[in-house]
C-alpha cells in the first residue's frame, strides 16, 4: 500500500472507534469524582443545598460528588468561572435566582447567558420571603402597611441587601401595591436582621428559615409570606396574594444545571437521578422541616421557570432603577 492509503486507513479505523468508545464512557458516567461549583461561600443556604444534593449523588451513582465554593459577586464569580470549564459532566454548577435571574436585569453586558451557557438539569429548592416588622410598629396587616405608605409617602423605612431575594420582593411589592417607601442598604442579612430587631429599622423582608426563631419568640411580627401558597412554617400567616395583590409571588431558590456542551446521554443520567433523589421521603422530610418546598421536578418545567424568573426580575429591576454594585 501507498503510504496516503495506509493513513487514510488507519484515520478511518480511528474514526469508527470513536464514537463506541465516547458512548461507552457516556454509559459508564460517573467513573471519577464529580465537582459542583457553588457560587458562594460556605455556610449559608445555596451551601447546604448543594451539599444535600452532592451527598445524595453521591449515594446514588457510588462516586463521590465533590462540592467546591466559589463566592463573590452575588454568584456572579462562580458562575462566570463554571460556564468556561470543559463540558463532559464532571463540572455541574448550582443554579439561582440572584446569578441566574436577577444577574441579567442589573448587567446587560453579562459575561454568561443563564439560558445559553448551561443545560438546566432540575430545580432543586424554592422557598419564601417573609414580610416582616418590628413588634414595636402598629402594622398588624398587609392593609396596614400599605395604607401608611400612601397616606405618608417616603416616610417608612424597610431593610435590604442589594439585588439579594428579599430587596426583589420588596421592589415588587412596591411596584404591585403602588407605594413608595424609603429603602435603608445594608452588606449583608446579619446586621440587617440586628437592626430590625433592635428597632432601628421597622420592616423588611426575610428568608423564611431566618424568620421563623424570631417570630415564635415574639421579637418580630410576619405580615405576610411571599409564595404563591403558604408555607408549613407559617401556616396563618397569609401570603401576599391572599392580602390584596393576586398573583403576587417572590422567591428564593435554586437548582443544578451542567455546562453547555455536555453530552445528553450524561444530562438525562443526572436528571433521572435528581428527580428520583428530590422524590424520596428523606428529602421530602428535610426540606420541609425549614419550610422548602420542593418544586415540580425536570429539565424542561426548570427551563421554563429560570427564563420566567429573568423576565420578571429584569422587568421590575428597569422599573426601580435598580444598578449593579
Amino acid at each position: 500500500m501507498k503510504r496516503r492509503q495506509i493513513m487514510a486507513l488507519a484515520l478511518g479505523l480511528a474514526l469508527g472507534t470513536a464514537a463506541p468508545l465516547t458512548a461507552l464512557a457516556q454509559a459508564d458516567y460517573p467513573n471519577r469524582p464529580v465537582k459542583i461549583i457553588v457560587t458562594f461561600p460556605p455556610g449559608g443556604t445555596s451551601d447546604v443545598m448543594g451539599r444535600m444534593i452532592a451527598e445524595e449523588l453521591g449515594k446514588h451513582f457510588k462516586q463521590p460528588f465533590v462540592i467546591e465554593n466559589i463566592g463573590g459577586a452575588g454568584g456572579i464569580v462562580g458562575t462566570e468561572r463554571a460556564a468556561k470549564m470543559a463540558p463532559d459532566g464532571y463540572t455541574l454548577v448550582q443554579t439561582g435566582v440572584g446569578q441566574n435571574a436577577v444577574a441579567h436585569g442589573l448587567d446587560p453586558n453579562l459575561k454568561y447567558n443563564s439560558m445559553a451557557d448551561f443545560i438546566p438539569i432540575t430545580q432543586v429548592h424554592s422557598g419564601p420571603n417573609v414580610l416582616v416588622v418590628h413588634p414595636g410598629t402598629p402594622f398588624k396587616t398587609v392593609k396596614d402597611v400599605v395604607d401608611f405608605a400612601k397616606a405618608n409617602p417616603g416616610k417608612l423605612d424597610y431593610g435590604y441587601t442589594h439585588a439579594a431575594s428579599g430587596h426583589m420582593a420588596m421592589e415588587l411589592f412596591k411596584q404591585t401595591a403602588g407605594i413608595y417607601m424609603t429603602g435603608i442598604p445594608y452588606r449583608g442579612g446579619g446586621p440587617m436582621l440586628s437592626d430590625l430587631l433592635g428597632g432601628t429599622i421597622p420592616m423588611m423582608f426575610i428568608n423564611q428559615d431566618a424568620a421563623l426563631q424570631h417570630v415564635k419568640a415574639g421579637k418580630m411580627r410576619a405580615l405576610a409570606v411571599s409564595s404563591a401558597q403558604r408555607n408549613p412554617l407559617y401556616p396563618d400567616v397569609p401570603t401576599i396574594a391572599e392580602s390584596g395583590y393576586k398573583g403576587f409571588e417572590a422567591l428564593s431558590w435554586s437548582g443544578l444545571s451542567a455546562i453547555k456542551g455536555t453530552p445528553q446521554p450524561i444530562v438525562d443520567k443526572l436528571e433521572a437521578a435528581m428527580v428520583q433523589i428530590m422524590q424520596s421521603d428523606a428529602i421530602k422530610q428535610r426540606m420541609g422541616s425549614v419550610g422548602f418546598v420542593i418544586p415540580p421536578q425536570g429539565a424542561k418545567p426548570y427551563a421554563a421557570f429560570m427564563q420566567s424568573e429573568i423576565n420578571t426580575w429584569t422587568r421590575v429591576i428597569k422599573v426601580a432603577g435598580i444598578k449593579p454594585q
